[in-house]
């Protein structure tokens, strides 16, 4: 492409953010006076083409030549803001950053990045435009949600990438960089959980907060469950309560594929058949069980109370390190039939970090494909059949009996499953 074509293609774009940007801005100050506007449509829409310019100009004469003309812009920007204020009106200064920022993006564009820059002010125009939706999200958040929601970033965007990438230990089992990806996998997958199930709400049903229960923890969502049971005394509604249990483990069969799916993709191929067989069974006795609702007295007893515990992290973390090192060390000792023991027992506890344990033991290329499919496929029976006890030991043996045959037949589809692709000759 000729330098001039080049050079009208950037500035074309910078002159389009500004306008697009300042669209947004005219808008909201559509009813506004000449004399209360700190900047519209041809305002921004010049702003922009004067980044563009400035950046252009800067690639010929030097990097002062873009500073000057911000320099310029800032100011006139700031006087006109003092005059506005001076006349009495209230005038925020959201239109001023974004004016800036509208220089910068068109400055972006006039050195060539024109993708960035048109994402960047579509990205902008679309936050000038939730004003209020932002300030009802600020409202209904609570302390601790925007506390958790920062230590999340925190163990993720901050420490995740300062963590070595190289094995230590004994066995080489301890990753740290590879670990703590896991915690903040499994972390994000809960704060998920929570984040649904506060904004789907509690009330709308045992069997829907089952199913967004399960994202978070199926375990974790069985014993409060069973903890209303035995609390309400409402006989008629244990059955109902049991299914909610039976639709949170519906939830954590594609968790595992998720988890899965992310940290070894090649391996999710071989779960899926388990995987999806389990689910359907579940789901379909949740359905049946769907018609027969009934009312629950304090449905607010289910709401998650902790979206994010960092000391939960750093448990799980232990946790994954444990088992991580044992799956090494029974491979060591007692081959594949040790790696089946110890999924069996952490799967009576947690099936998330069996299946990381596995996987990456996979993607090491310590233990073969089908090993670690078997493997993760009785940690997922264990962790299922596993429910009716804790439930029937918080003390709710009719809720338990009520979802042991759901469970059962979804365990022994997930051992089928495991078998489908070499009956079909896809294995």
């Amino acid at each position: 492409m000729p330098a001039s074509e080049l050079l009208f293609e950037r500035l074309a774009v910078a002159l389009a953010l500004g306008l697009l940007i300042g669209a947004e801005r005219g808008w909201k100050a559509r009813d506004l006076s000449e004399g209360q506007r700190v900047a519209g449509v041809r305002t921004f829409t010049v702003i922009g083409f004067l980044g563009g310019l400035g950046a252009v100009l800067s690639v010929q004469t030097g990097p002062l030549m873009l500073a000057a003309v911000l320099l310029a812009v800032a100011g006139l920007l700031g006087v006109n803001q003092y005059i506005t204020l001076d006349r009495g009106s209230d005038v925020g200064s959201t239109t001023l950053v974004a004016a800036l920022a509208t220089f910068a993006l068109g400055a972006l564009a006039g050195f060539g990045e024109l993708a960035v820059a048109g994402a960047g002010a579509v990205v902008l125009t679309a936050v000038l435009g939730v004003k209020q939706e932002l300030h009802r999200f600020l409202q209904r958040i609570e302390a601790r949600e925007l506390h958790a929601a920062i230590e999340l970033l925190a163990i993720s965007v901050v420490l995740l990438p300062i963590l070595p990438n190289e094995h230590y230990g004994p066995f080489g089992a301890i990753n740290p960089y590879q670990l703590w990806w896991m915690v903040v996998l499994i972390a994000a997958l809960s704060f998920l959980g929570y984040a649904t199930i506060k904004i789907v709400g509690v009330k709308r049903g045992v069997l829907l907060t089952g199913l967004m229960g399960g994202l978070a923890s199926s375990t974790a969502t069985a014993i409060n469950l069973a903890r209303l049971a035995k609390a309400s005394g409402e006989r008629a509604a244990q059955p109902l309560l049991g299914a909610g249990v039976v639709a949170a483990v519906a939830t954590m069969y594609p968790r595992v594929a998720v988890i899965a799916g992310v940290l070894v993709p090649d391996l999710l191929a071989r779960l899926a058949w388990p995987l999806a067989l389990a689910t359907g069974v579940t789901l379909t006795s949740v359905a049946w069980r769907w018609r027969q609702r009934t009312e629950i007295t304090d449905p607010d007893a289910l709401q998650p109370h902790n979206p994010f515990e960092l000391k939960m992290a750093l448990q799980f973390g232990v946790l994954l390190s444990a088992i991580m090192l044992g799956a090494r060390a029974l491979k060591a000792w007692a081959g594949d039939t040790g790696i089946y023991l110890l999924a069996a027992v952490s799967g009576l506890s947690d099936v998330d970090a069996i299946v990381l344990s596995l996987g990456s033991l996979w993607q090491d290329g310590e233990i073969g494909q089908q090993v670690a499919t078997l493997g993760i496929v009785i940690a997922v029976v264990a962790n299922t059949l596993v429910k009716p006890v804790l439930v029937a030991v918080v003390g709710a043996p009719r809720m338990a009996l009520a979802m042991t045959g759901p469970l059962l037949a979804a365990g022994a589809a997930a051992v089928v499953g495991v078998f489908v692709p070499g009956w079909l000759g896809i294995g």
